[in-house]
């Protein structure tokens, strides 16, 4: 990167800003279909994008990437290790730079039906010098699947217009590659050397930023996958960050998938685009050296381990501002994918604020609520340094209508003064209203074999437990059905899985199958809860005397089992409607067995899997034509 464009970059820092701060997208990758090369084990997609000029001040950009099904080939299986990189700039006789801005962690997709699709995304303001002019934008995708499969790709950059919170004034490349880890024959220390560094005048901050995923299965521990290690950032010889490298993925907000998703990593999940490591370290101009540590660790057998690290030293100014707040995301509630854990949600907004100025942030306060509805304000007291966020938990009910609505924040009087950049300290989402169930019900709990991992709570809006059912009262196997009668009013009930596991799993068949499911007092099913939920599920609703079951519009409820076989499974049906049901059973999107009933709302059926190959095998079932259930099955060779 020139001089120049970080002389021009400070240039804006220091001046005021009149006009509002704008959006605008540069899609590089739209529904672009990627598959293996299975010959290679990789394969680029490279697209270009004409970002905003030199001449354009960027305040923040934000990566947007979703992964789709295909239009004209089945979604792919595997979880593969992607790279989104910056190729080049400035043209196809442009310098290349390769500088990887994103890692995407494929999910296990044999479960997903047409139309599926899922959105990520990731802030890559660091990268903003570099996102300038024409940019060609590469995708690398990994695995060695068949051409037969693969993904529907979409790369949108969200670039909002502003001053830039500090002022960049060069990269720094660390490491960037893959390292052997537990290799007796190559340590991981002899690569991962200590990098020596200049900052440049005008310097006040480096940021370190990480990517680092763990890949490979060698024994004793199964690195790097799926072992825990710590690693260690020095600068300068002072410790500057110390975490363990382990992720867990029961909580994955893209569940269930086709695969081992529950099973906890080494720092990252199937299915996710992962969040970089940010460390800031206020520093002065001058020679500098900072380095990386891995635990020591020597494998005994199956050496495969391999560590895969992208990394780049930031230089930047001290914050332009001395007070600036702004509003991060708003996580309840909205309808946002990633949040999908959390919501429809009927109490306790949730939202992240972040410091962007020089001065701790101690004092700011909190407009918020649904628009329509009377706002409510919150004194937020902390201490947050630059560039620190809080997760801020309001105690209350979330006031709605129903169907779809909006929800607003506002920060003002950040330390009792005036923000420095106003136009970040509002956000909005939208949000739609829980649904309306009945006060009276049945709740059905069918244990599995392991009723000890397990418990079931509903809160009312003062947060009282008004029904619980603990370990303590659960036996193995056994059906529960308790009636519970409620007061109208706003409700959350919960399911939780201590070992992560949920009531099923396909690879996991020892464990049995339970269920959790709500009937009205005459016996139509209002809501099934998915059993294979990793740590567990919730549901938000609003009870109301007025509800009155909708028998013209199906309600299902699915369960298969076991799914790791050598013969035969079982797909049991519970409805509250009569439908035509066509039971496709496939190996890689070709039709082995069908199977065509009439009129059915409740059965048991089984299914002979003998003649079948060895391997993965899916059985969707269609209800009236459209597709309701997708259950992933695993056949043992014999």
């Amino acid at each position: 990167m020139t001089r120049f464009l970080f002389l021009l970059i400070a240039m804006w820092a220091t001046n005021c800003f009149a006009q509002k701060q704008s959006a605008k997208h540069v899609i590089t990758h739209n529904r672009t279909t990627i598959v293996c090369n299975p010959a290679a084990g990789v394969k680029p997609f490279a697209n270009w994008g004409v970002f905003p000029s030199v001449n354009s001040p960027v305040r923040k950009i934000t990566m947007q990437v979703t992964l789709g099904s295909p239009d004209s080939i089945l979604t792919a299986h595997w979880d593969y290790l992607d790279h989104i990189n910056i190729r080049r700039k400035g043209g196809v006789n442009g310098k290349s730079i390769d500088y990887e801005i994103g890692r995407m962690l494929t999910p296990y997709g044999s479960v997903f039906g047409k139309g599926w699709s899922w959105k990520w995304e990731v802030d890559v303001t660091d990268f903003s010098p570099l996102l300038r002019d024409s940019v060609e934008i590469e995708y690398v995708h990994s695995g060695y699947e068949a051409t037969t499969v693969g993904w529907a790709l979409t790369i949108d950059f969200e670039i909002v217009s502003g001053p830039p919170v500090v002022v960049p004034l060069g990269i720094t490349p660390l490491w960037n590659k893959g390292y052997k880890y537990g290799d007796p024959k190559e340590k991981i220390e002899d690569h991962l050397l200590p990098v020596q560094y200049e900052s440049t005048a005008g310097t006040g901050i480096n940021r370190i930023r990480i990517q680092h995923t763990g890949h490979g299965m060698d024994k004793p521990k199964g690195c790097s996958e799926f072992c825990s290690r710590w690693r260690k950032l020095k600068l300068d010889g002072n410790l500057v960050d110390q975490r363990n490298m382990w992720k867990d993925c029961g909580g994955n907000p893209l569940y269930p998938q086709g695969g081992t998703w529950i099973y906890d990593r080494a720092y990252w999940c199937p299915g996710d685009l992962q969040v970089p490591d940010v460390i800031d370290v206020y520093t002065k101009p001058g020679m500098h050296q900072v380095s990386l540590e891995m635990e020591p660790y020597t494998a005994t057998d199956n050496i495969q381990a391999n560590e895969d690290i992208a990394s780049y030293l930031f230089h930047y100014s001290l914050p332009v501002n001395k007070v600036d707040v702004a509003v991060e995301k708003i996580m309840v509630p909205t309808s946002e994918q990633q949040f999908n854990r959390l919501n429809p949600a009927s109490f306790n907004p949730r939202f992240v604020i972040r410091n962007m100025g020089s001065e701790n942030l101690r004092a700011v306060k909190i407009t918020y609520g649904t628009d329509g509805f009377p706002k409510k304000v919150y004194q937020w007291k902390g201490d947050l340094k630059f560039n620190q966020t809080a997760d801020i938990v309001l105690p209350g009910e979330i006031e709605m209508n129903a169907g779809r609505n909006t929800f607003t924040v506002s920060l003002s009087k950040p330390n009792g003064g005036k923000d420095a950049w106003m136009d970040d300290n509002e956000l909005t989402s939208t949000f739609v209203a829980p649904g309306i169930y009945p006060t009276d019900f049945v709740l059905q709990f069918r244990t599995n074999n392991k009723p000890k991992d397990n418990k079931i709570f509903l809160i009312d809006g003062r947060q009282d437990t008004v029904f619980y059912k603990g370990p303590e009262q659960l036996q193995a196997n056994t059906t529960y059905q308790d009636t519970i009668r409620l007061k109208e009013g706003k409700y959350e009930l919960c399911l939780t899985d201590s070992s992560g596991d949920g009531l099923e799993f396909w690879a996991e068949p020892k464990n049995g199958d339970g269920h959790l499911r709500m009937f009205d007092l005459k016996g139509n099913l209002v809501h099934a809860f998915e059993s294979d939920c990793g740590n567990g599920e919730k549901l938000s609703f609003i009870a109301s005397q007025k509800f009155v079951a909708d028998t013209t519009t199906a309600l299902y409820a699915f369960s298969l089992h076991p799914r790791s076989v050598t013969d035969k499974t079982e797909l049991s049906l519970v409805s509250n409607k009569a439908s035509n049901m066509k039971v496709l059973i496939t190996v890689d999107g070709t039709v082995w067995q069908q199977h065509e009933y009439k009129a059915i709302k409740n059965g048991l059926f089984d299914y002979n899997l003998e003649h079948m190959p060895a391997g993965r095998i899916v059985l969707e079932v269609m209800m009236d034509g459209v597709s309701k259930f997708k259950g992933r099955l695993n056949k043992k060779k014999l």
